[in-house]
């Protein structure tokens, strides 16, 4: 099987290759777009801001491959909030996979002096309702984030931080999940392995 993870002006790339070769899983780390389109799965991982990473793939057509694939891509972190319809982050229009829009967290005078932007560590995903979540009926799961992206027709399990949100997302060959998997043990290693295993 030939796995490739997108290689863009984005962080994590490294985290999820280790990842994977944990599992056994080797992987490819390339923004070729021929080596992309005959992947037979693609990882879109990512740190950093939207309207950079948007305006580096439209640059190098990654935008175009990306959404034109037909095997199984999984975007992770700012790879599933690429895969919406718009960012608020710097006023961002993304790749419209999915037709939620992401919104930035923000606090008013009713939530908890503990509770801060980003949301940073361990949080628990449930309402979980796809193959990609095979023997993982809720758990917890590793986030840093200060944008979410919005519950809609396309959430397939979401998370409580100052509202509930989709903490993941698919519609037909595209998955998404907000948290980091790479960095979720046991949880995220066996979310990892049902992306693989999906036909």
């Amino acid at each position: 099987m030939k796995l490739a993870i997108v290689k863009y002006n984005a962080g994590n790339i490294q985290s999820v290759l280790f990842a994977l070769e944990r599992l056994n899983i080797r992987a490819i780390v390339t923004d070729d777009t021929n080596e992309i389109s005959t992947a037979d799965k693609v990882i879109f991982p990512g740190v950093g801001e939207a309207s950079t990473a948007m305006q580096y793939l439209r640059e190098r057509k990654l935008d175009q491959v990306i959404t034109a694939l037909k095997q199984p891509v999984l975007g992770v972190c700012l790879g599933m909030q690429l895969m919406c319809a718009h960012s608020e982050e710097n006023d961002t229009n993304c790749l419209n996979i999915f037709d939620e829009p992401v919104r930035r967290f923000h606090l008013n005078k009713t939530h908890s002096a503990g509770v801060k932007i980003p949301q940073i560590g361990w949080n628990k995903i449930y309402n979980v309702q796809s193959p990609l979540f095979e023997g993982v009926d809720q758990g917890y799961c590793y986030f840093v984030h200060s944008y979410y992206a919005s519950l809609g027709e396309h959430t397939i399990a979401t998370t409580d931080y100052i509202q509930p949100y989709s903490s993941a997302l698919h519609k037909d060959n595209f998955y998404g999940v907000q948290f980091h998997p790479e960095k979720s043990a046991e949880t995220g290693a066996r979310i990892l392995e049902n992306f693989i295993n999906l036909v």
